[in-house]
This record gives structure tokens, sequence and C-alpha cells, in this order.
């Protein structure tokens, strides 16, 4: 009975993983079929369903997060993407910008080998990434290379935008590594993930209403991993928890 249902969880993602693979590609193909949406509503279209949907992604391959050649695997899709760059193919590119990174982080996540480091890294990265954007080497790079920055970053296509938003490499980073830790350490996953999309929101919101030209993602995508396991990494910490080897549900 546990076999059969785990072969059906399996069955399910991959049908899943599938169904949002094309969904996905039909949007990315036709974005400029939609109507020009005011401002407000992109952020709905971005916030509310587009970047919940590339991020599902993450979700459903977190199973694989203990698996064997996950950094070969990620060097396979980093090869893949900087081909597809050269190609124009920059849909694909970007996709496999995001596997690689994402099994980049699953491989990375085995050298937090308690909890306590990862949450350091956690309180931390925020305050870098905030001098990074507004100080240091990220603003530089989006102000004066932009060429480059697209070059390492993910982008999420708007209807009719020339400018569409995009995510810097490293958040693809945490995002990962974040919700990979929440399923090692037995945390909640699933509210991990919810709390991350809605810091994400919650930035991008901030930015139109402020109408700044970006704000550092990952100090909502810290606060996404910290605040739904707050009570959980306390017990985890004060114990000094190592990580088990228990699948996520």
């Amino acid at each position: 009975m546990v076999g059969r249902a785990a072969s059906l969880l399996k069955s399910r993602r991959a049908v899943a993983f599938v169904a949002l693979a094309a969904v996905l590609t039909a949007y990315y193909f036709s974005v400029d079929s939609i109507p020009r949406l005011s401002v407000w509503w992109e952020v709905a279209l971005l916030s509310g369903a587009l970047m919940p949907a590339v991020f599902l992604f993450d979700l459903l391959l977190l199973p694989l997060a203990r698996a064997r050649g996950l950094l070969p695997t990620a060097l396979a899709f980093a090869v893949l993407a900087v081909l597809a760059e050269l190609g124009d193919l920059d849909v694909l590119a970007d996709f496999a910008k995001l596997a690689a990174v994402t099994f980049f982080a699953f491989w990375f996540l085995g050298f937090f080998e308690e909890l306590v480091l990862l949450v350091a890294v956690a309180v931390v990265i925020p305050f870098v990434d905030a001098y990074s954007v507004f100080r240091g080497p990220t603003g530089n790079i989006v102000e004066h290379h932009s060429s480059l920055f697209n070059h390492l970053s993910f982008f999420f296509p708007l209807p009719h935008e020339r400018d569409d938003p995009r995510l810097g490499i490293p958040d693809l980073l945490f995002f990962a590594l974040f919700l990979a830790a929440a399923a090692r350490f037995r945390l909640r996953p699933g509210w991990t993930w919810l709390g991350m999309i809605a810091g994400l929101a919650a930035t991008i919101a901030i930015d139109v209403w402020a109408g700044v030209s970006g704000l550092p993602a990952l100090p909502a995508l810290s606060a996404g991993f910290l605040v739904p396991n707050a009570d959980l990494i306390w017990a985890r910490v004060r114990r000094r928890e190592p990580a088990q080897g228990q699948s996520p549900d």
C-alpha cells in the first residue's frame, strides 16, 4: 500500500510537471497576444499567477533534493542555458537557468549539516543583498551593464512590456535552498514556499508603489523561510539537531 501510494504521488507530480511546463510554454510564446494591462494588473499577474507558477517547479522537484548526481545535472543545465543564450532561444535559456540553479541549490544544501548554519545565512544575507543592490555590484551591473544582468537573471514576461521584470540568479538559488532546507530539516516546506511567494509579491508591490527601480529580493525570501518556521527553528537550534534524511510530504 505504501509503495502504491508513493508511485501514485510520483505519477501525480510528473503529470503536474508536464502540465505546468505546457501552460508556461504557451504563456511565454503568446504573452504579447494578451491585451496591454495597467500597472497594478501587471503586478497582480506577476505576483499572483506568473511567479507562483514558475516557482511551483521548485516544489514539484523537491523530492529530488536528496538525489545523487545533483551537481553534474546542474552543470548540464548550465551548459544548456549558455547554448540557448547563444542561439537566441530565450525561453529555453530562462528555464535551463532555473533548473541549473535549483539543482545546484539542492546540492549545495549538503554543506549545511546543522540548521543553525542556514539560519545564520538567512539572517545575514538580506543585509548583504540590500547593500549589493543599493550601493554594491548588483546595482552597478543593473544600471550600467544591463545586458550582463539579462544573462544572469530569469525574466518574467508581461504583455507588451519591453523591459520585463527579472530576478537574479542568487534569488533563484536562495529560493530553492530555503525550500529544500525546510524539507530536509523537517520544517514546513509548503508554508515556506507560500511565505517566500508572499514576500516576493510584497516586494513587487512596494517597488511599484514607491516608484523605485528595483528592490532586493533576498530579505523577502529570508523572511519567507524564517517566519513560517520560527517555532520549529527555535526548537531545532536549541537542540542543535542535524538534518535528517526524511523525504518531504
